[in-house]
């Protein structure tokens, strides 16, 4: 019995030196270097490449070190008897809110226009909204997205949100499944995507949902890049029926340097970082589940398969 790290995009020599410390007796190993490839039934991961589970048949456990698992579901073709977990943690949640307050309250006070009449030593003064009547719209309300709502509703704002099933929010005024959906977009000024990737969710932001926004609304998608249609965004923002955008995920990570997200002027990029894992909080998680997993107990954040989150 071993535990196998593979990890893309991630280094992940901090998570083998953590989890060695704490689990001295067990054989970790870090892919590509494995001894035997039928001791290996629990898989740590980050992004995996396709297909590269098959190398291991005997695996029982693959546990995501992030909050999603789309990029495994994506991949691998997973036996029937696999459980798949993965990383819940409040201090992922209570860093998606501040960077998503961050971001929202900049773009609401016009920071962004002001750094930039700056470089020209331009002095104009704009007028800007009052939180009382601004709408920002939450899409997904899970763990962190329900978070994030009534947070926003705290301070203030008006706050919608949108799930698959539905959900009960103090503050929030919920909408859920595809009949929900357009009446929860209407008259929204900051969209927020917090939806897990599935088949249903893929290209979601797109021109019909986006274009059923309030005049200059503001897109921030910190969910996954395969959910925005890019070229959909590039011509709404073109066309001024969106003021801008913040992304912080993509299709292709690292952003190619020819990409035109780059260059436009509407669009703000930060690389993947709304909320990293914490390393020590999630090993402990990995190392409740590997020990679970021993003794036969019920793992912790285990995810539906058939439904993807």
């Amino acid at each position: 019995m071993s535990i196998l790290l593979i990890f893309e995009n991630k280094n992940p020599d901090p998570w083998y030196t953590l989890l060695k410390e704490k689990l001295p007796e067990v054989t970790i190993e870090v892919y590509p270097e494995v001894k035997d490839a039928s001791l290996v039934d629990f898989i740590v991961c980050w992004k995996p490449k396709k297909d590269i589970f098959n190398k291991y048949p005997n695996v029982k456990v693959v546990q995501s070190v992030g909050a999603s698992i789309d990029h495994i579901t994506n991949t691998q073709t997973l036996q029937p008897n696999t459980v798949v977990t993965r990383i819940i943690d409040t201090k992922l949640t209570q860093d998606m809110w501040e960077f998503l307050a961050a971001v929202v309250l900049g773009e609401l006070k016009n920071i962004s226009l002001y750094l930039a009449q700056q470089k020209e030593k331009k002095w104009k003064q704009h007028r800007y909204a009052s939180f009382k009547d601004v709408t920002v719209t939450i899409l997904g309300l899970g763990s962190i997205g329900g978070y994030v709502a009534q947070n926003f509703s705290g301070l203030g704002f008006k706050v919608k949100g949108w799930s698959n099933s539905k959900k009960q929010l103090s503050g929030v005024t919920s909408f859920h499944g595809k009949e929900g959906f357009k009446d929860c977009l209407r008259d929204t000024n900051f969209l927020i995507n917090l939806l897990p990737l599935t088949k249903e969710t893929r290209d979601i932001l797109n021109t019909d949902t986006l274009g059923s926004l309030a005049t200059n609304a503001y897109l921030i998608n910190v969910g996954r890049g395969e959910h925005l249609v890019e070229e959909d965004l590039l011509q709404l923002l073109n066309s001024s029926m969106l003021s801008g955008a913040l992304l912080d995920v993509f299709r292709e990570e690292p952003l190619p340097e020819k990409h035109p997200f780059w260059e436009h002027e509407r669009i703000k990029i930060t690389p993947h970082i709304a909320s990293l894992t914490n390393i020590e909080s999630a090993a402990e998680q990995i190392i409740e589940n590997y020990q679970n997993f021993l003794n036969k107990k019920n793992l912790v954040n285990v995810v539906s398969l058939k439904k993807g989150y």
